[in-house]
């Protein structure tokens, strides 16, 4: 089998910090607005407004509003502050719903028939009689008023305790998203305070922390997650420099095991932050701007990442099917033709030095899909080819395939070109010992249909 290095160089050190990112001090806050009935059913109250007022100290938020399923979402609160909604619709009762903080989800607010008013700010505030209480308010209710406010009826006491009810459960798991939120963030200024001083290990077990407190939130698990790739794929890079050096045999060897673990890891970290991002397709936890700027991020770090280890000759042959997916997603979302033909030869690459002569044809054929000359895309072809066909009992079609291909990139490569020399050999080599003709590439399994 044929399975020289290509590619013998030293790398330069990977400046990466300008790809950790942090993450925005805001969370969403979501839930819905429904109304009792008389007979016990409830229903969606599509446009209701719902007015937001800070309750720890005096401020406001824009209103917002219900759509067609009784559904609102408010994009971002600011951490660490309280808040109230007021809600008000035609024929409603308007009603004061208090301690609402950043985070919040699945919140249901569940409204009477009344007069449809909607509150002033004051009324509101007026209404909060309770810290722990959904109030609904009443049109004798008013913060300045030295009546007493009106009876509840039984239904509104009902109501008003089982959202009372509803608002202890929230808090609660409210708590436990501001821990882990702290939790993130201090994970997040450690890591990149240790990336930073190149003190990779700690940035490593930092980023990996931040990650955990909440490794489903699209708004920092996928951040986290590539900064951690980042950072190990930083500390493979440095420590192959230094293994350049090296003249202990033993340590050589363990040191390329290092690297090829620490590429191997960030390839994982890279795939479950893709992850994270497919399975919040739709998700409004993060605008959409912002989840495009994380996907990108995401996928451009996966991309040199998987160059890197080809220029190392240090793919672990079981992420594989990982690279595979990452760059497939690459190819899709890029714009530009030039930066998709790279991604794609990439790929043909990594399966190339994993071994993997199959796989990799069927990579580099897709790359020549896209240039039908591209020298990377026909060295590696032809090298993959030939390596196919060693491996099956010398199949000779393979191999004068291979040989084609090859043949055709030595006559369009630059004599710079890093694989000219090994190249040449092999043509040679099949030529002499395998009595084998160049023939001329046929296009037309890679040529573009159009």
């Amino acid at each position: 089998m044929f399975r020289k290095n290509y590619f013998s160089l030293l790398l330069a050190a990977v400046f990466l910090t300008g790809s950790l990112s942090v993450f925005a001090q805001t969370s969403p806050v979501r839930g819905k607005v429904v109304l009792k009935k008389a007979d016990g059913t409830s229903e969606p109250v599509a446009g209701a407004t719902i007015d937001v007022f800070r309750t720890d100290i005096k401020g406001k938020l824009p209103a917002g509003k219900t759509d067609k399923k009784g559904v609102f979402n408010f994009a971002g609160f600011p951490l660490g502050r309280t808040y109230a909604l007021s809600v008000s619709a035609p024929n409603v009762q308007p009603i004061v719903f208090p301690n609402i903080k950043s985070g919040m989800e699945n919140i249901t607010i569940t409204v009477v028939a009344g007069d449809g008013r909607r509150l002033t700010e004051d009324e509101a505030r007026g209404a909060l009689v309770a810290p722990d209480t959904a109030t609904p308010a009443t049109a004798a209710t008013t913060p300045t008023s030295s009546k007493k406010p009106a009876e509840e009826s039984a239904e509104v006491k009902r109501l008003r305790e089982e959202e009372a009810k509803k608002i202890a459960e929230i808090n609660a798991n409210n708590e436990k998203i501001k821990g882990s939120t702290e939790t993130i963030q201090k994970s997040l200024t450690e890591g990149n305070a240790a990336f930073n001083a190149k003190n990779f290990d700690v940035a490593i077990a930092k980023f990996e922390e931040g990650y955990s407190a909440s490794p489903d939130f699209v708004g920092s698990a996928p951040i986290l997650s590539n900064n951690k790739a980042a950072a190990l794929t930083s500390r493979a890079t440095a420590l192959y420099n230094e293994n350049v050096k090296e003249t202990d045999t033993a340590k050589k060897v363990a040191n390329k095991t290092k690297v090829r673990r620490d590429f191997a890891d960030a390839v994982d970290a890279y795939n479950r932050s893709w992850l994270v991002i497919k399975n919040s397709t739709g998700s409004t936890e993060v605008n959409a701007q912002k989840l495009a700027e994380i996907k990108l991020q995401t996928l451009n770090g996966a991309e040199n990442l998987l160059e890197l280890m080809v220029k190392t000759d240090a793919v672990d042959d079981k992420k594989t099917e990982a690279a595979r997916t990452l760059m497939q997603e690459y190819v899709a979302t890029e714009t530009d033709a030039a930066k998709k033909l790279k991604a794609q030869t990439t790929l043909g690459d990594v399966f190339r030095v994993a071994g993997d002569s199959d796989n990799a044809i069927i990579e580099y054929k897709k790359a020549l899909v896209i240039a039908p000359d591209n020298a990377d895309a026909l060295a590696g072809l032809g090298l993959s080819l030939y390596n196919s066909g060693v491996l099956n009992d010398n199949n000779k079609t393979q191999m004068q395939e291979g040989l084609n291909y090859m043949s055709r990139f030595a006559e369009i490569a630059p004599a710079n070109h890093p694989l000219k020399s090994d190249v040449a050999g092999l043509v040679e080599y099949l030529k002499t010992q395998e009595k084998l003709t160049p023939q001329k590439v046929n296009k037309t399994a890679t040529k573009k249909k159009q």
